[in-house]
């Protein structure tokens, strides 16, 4: 529900209990684009209150009259950090209901790392979904509980025809489809899953998905990309001439990751 009245595009998510990842693009255009009724619309999306539609439609009209609560609340729909601290508040509160307790549930702040082209997008979101894995809750995806590979699955089974389509975003505003299939992501994630699982490190099985050669990586490659996505001190993540732009742009002679970056493009 969230994702789909902020500007926000959801790619993959897995929610653990004690922390959450989130894989998503901010559309600032988008939110541009929204009239100011439905900026009020979306907004009281969020913040409900009693539900009571009345009410709910005394509250849209006063945002609607007001240019500067319409701005407010427009900017606030398309930010990083109101949108993780409404995701991070409704959890915690459901949580607590569930645990039939008070208090804070979150520790500290979030944390981001910046994706600048597809293939550190991809990257991100296998990370992000293969976590029930990591941690040993399940061993197969369809078993992933809370996480967005699951929900893929789940769309998937129901349509079938949605496997042969570029894959999108899972919720929010529509995006135009990425350059693999969304069978492709599936091979892609359960192949990255087996290489997390295996008892010897680094070894490659013989069957790799098509995807892998695809994207010209090396799998051995692929799973350093994953290990980058994971790393504490690398907070953007992308080819070396989209780090490099992104560096010049914020003025700076370096960023880290592009150390990462340059290894991943040495030729196998």
């Amino acid at each position: 529900m969230l994702a789909e009245a902020c500007s926000v595009s959801l790619y993959a998510y897995a929610v653990m209990s004690n922390h959450l990842h989130v894989v998503l693009k901010l559309d600032a255009v988008a939110a541009g684009n929204w009239s100011d009724e439905e900026v009020a619309r979306r907004w009281c999306r969020i913040f409900p209150g009693k539900g009571d539609p009345k009410a709910i439609e005394l509250r849209v009209q006063d945002i609607v009259n007001s240019p500067e609560l319409v701005s407010q609340r427009r900017d606030s729909l398309r930010d990083l950090g109101f949108f993780m601290g409404r995701l991070n508040d409704f959890i915690a509160r459901r949580s607590n209901v569930e645990d039939d307790c008070t208090g804070r549930f979150w520790q500290g702040r979030y944390k981001s790392q910046l994706l600048l082209d597809e293939r550190a997008m991809l990257a991100a979101m296998v990370y992000a979904d293969l976590n029930p894995i990591r941690a040993k809750l399940t061993t197969q995806l369809k078993s992933s509980d809370h996480t967005g590979i699951k929900r893929r699955i789940t769309l998937l089974k129901g349509s079938p025809l949605l496997a042969k389509l570029a894959l999108a975003p899972i919720a929010g505003v529509p995006q135009e489809g990425m350059s693999i299939q969304a069978k492709d992501y599936l091979a892609l994630v359960d192949y990255s899953g087996r290489q997390w699982h295996h008892a010897k490190p680094g070894r490659i099985p013989a069957a790799v998905p098509p995807i892998l050669q695809q994207m010209k990586l090396d799998p051995r490659k692929w799973n350093q990309q994953l290990r980058g996505v994971g790393a504490r001190r690398v907070i953007t993540l992308g080819s070396v001439e989209a780090l490099v732009d992104k560096a010049i742009e914020l003025g700076r002679h370096w960023l880290i990751g592009i150390g990462l970056a340059r290894m991943l493009a040495k030729p196998a």
